[in-house]
């Protein structure tokens, strides 16, 4: 069933996205050194296994905020992944399918160990397919990030640097194993923080997801993603079954298109957290 948003809640959404849906990266002096860019002798190796010497970046979970995220369908019965910290402790949360329009999350499930939660509907759209072999993931090889920056379609595309340890600290702590993506480029128009992107799917060309976007670090050019395993992890543990098919080839020329074919189809959907206080979805 579908809900009207009052404009006004949409424009203080819009703000607060850019300012409290991504991680924060902490910025202090003990973050560590931004990777140089790898050799072309180890491009093409495959990606090790988590490490307890992987290098660690810290991030602070901000207070319950309304706010926007992104999100995208695994599965036609109506379930959806998003990242945890875009939906934690909201008291209402949905998903835009036209302009003013949209549909109640009927439930919520967070996980504790990621930065990961699902979210059901009555039914989603296009289902997208979730490659979870992360052992055969390569050094060098490129993710297509989609999802709603800034609360308004948007994408980037990257390089896999490695593995590090994500830190969260504030409203919740978590450690978890994430991979690190060097930025490479953004559809035109794009600028500054790519807050809102966080909950969207990461994309290999072959147009398989291989991660969740949680974090960005603009200062040293990366993005994060939530590994493969621990998305294969939650679904586990809710018992849930993700049946997708790919989405289309994507490419550095094409994958701004195809961004919006996704988008359009509703297999990638922007979320709307209203935290307590500021008033439900029908209001």
């Amino acid at each position: 069933m579908f809900r009207l948003i009052p404009d006004w809640l949409l424009y203080i959404i819009v703000i607060a996205a850019v300012v409290f849906v991504l991680f924060r990266i902490d910025q202090r002096a003990d973050a560590p050194e931004a990777l140089p860019d790898a050799p072309s002798s180890v491009n093409g190796s495959y990606l090790p296994p988590p490490s307890i010497y992987d290098p660690e970046v810290l991030v602070e979970v901000g207070p319950v905020s309304s706010g926007m995220g992104s999100a995208f369908a695994i599965s036609e019965e109506g379930w959806w992944l998003t990242a945890r910290h875009v939906v934690d402790g909201c008291e209402h949360v949905g998903l835009i399918v036209a302009r003013g329009q949209a549909v109640q999350v009927t439930e919520v499930k967070r996980a504790l160990f990621a930065d990961l939660a699902l979210l059901r509907t009555d039914q989603a759209p296009v289902a997208l397919a979730i490659d979870t072999s992360e052992r055969d993931f390569q050094i060098g090889q490129r993710a297509f990030h989609v999802g709603f920056p800034q609360g308004r379609p948007g994408e980037a595309y990257s390089r896999l640097i490695g593995r590090e340890t994500l830190v969260a600290r504030g409203r919740y702590d978590v450690e978890e194993p994430v991979l690190a993506w060097a930025e490479l480029g953004r559809t035109s128009g794009l600028g500054g923080s790519l807050a809102g992107i966080s909950g969207g799917p990461a994309f290999s060309s072959n147009g398989q997801v291989i991660g969740v976007t949680i974090a960005e670090s603009a200062r040293r050019g990366r993005i994060y993603t939530a590994a493969p395993s621990s998305v294969l992890r939650l679904l586990r543990v809710e018992q849930v079954e993700a049946a997708g098919a790919p989405a289309p080839r994507l490419t550095s020329d094409n994958y701004g298109q195809q961004s919006d074919d996704l988008r359009r189809e509703l297999a990638v959907a922007q979320v709307v957290c209203v935290a307590p206080g500021d008033g439900p979805l029908n209001r």
